[in-house]
């Protein structure tokens, strides 16, 4: 996966935003870590993974990746805003659940919140491409996902979202 130009791409996006929204002053990562929980939560809600009182299958994997990737996008937003970039690592092999794997991401969160250094971003990085991989998200999809949320979030700014 070729992380830099997501990257690239993401940071231009975050500088889109402030310009348009007059935030070039202002430190945003509270607002961004929240709006990362949040956009966990949504993504969980997708998948329906907690929920064992219900029979209702797991939306579509096509919206299951549209929230994955939001999630994305807000966790390369929070490494630039604090001046990091995800260093691909190999994914070691998985034992936890998906419901037991959002718990992860969740911790590792907040644990980078708390301490926004290269280690714990690493870690929460890596706890969300985990994830994805229990979702059954390729590189080739998140990618391709990506690029295309990419776009609606500039047309979104374009129309006063």
């Amino acid at each position: 996966m070729d992380w830099s130009s997501l990257f690239l791409m993401q940071k231009k996006l975050d500088q889109y935003i402030e310009n348009n929204h007059d935030l070039t002053t202002e430190d945003l990562f509270q607002e961004k870590c929240l709006a990362l929980l949040v956009e966990l939560g949504e993504l969980a809600n997708e998948t329906r993974c907690f929920k064992f009182w219900s029979r209702k299958p797991s939306s579509p994997k096509e919206k299951i990746l549209e929230e994955y990737v939001d999630g994305i996008h807000f966790i390369m937003s929070l490494g630039l805003e604090k001046g990091l970039e995800y260093k691909a690592t190999s994914i070691t092999n998985i034992k936890q659940n998906v419901t037991e794997q959002f718990s992860i991401v969740f911790e590792s969160c907040l644990t980078f919140k708390n301490n926004p250094i290269q280690k714990t971003y690493e870690s929460l990085f890596n706890a969300y491409l985990q994830l994805g991989r229990l979702l059954e998200i390729s590189e080739e999809e998140l990618q391709q996902a990506y690029i295309k949320k990419n776009e609606k979030n500039y047309d979104r700014q374009n129309e006063g979202y």
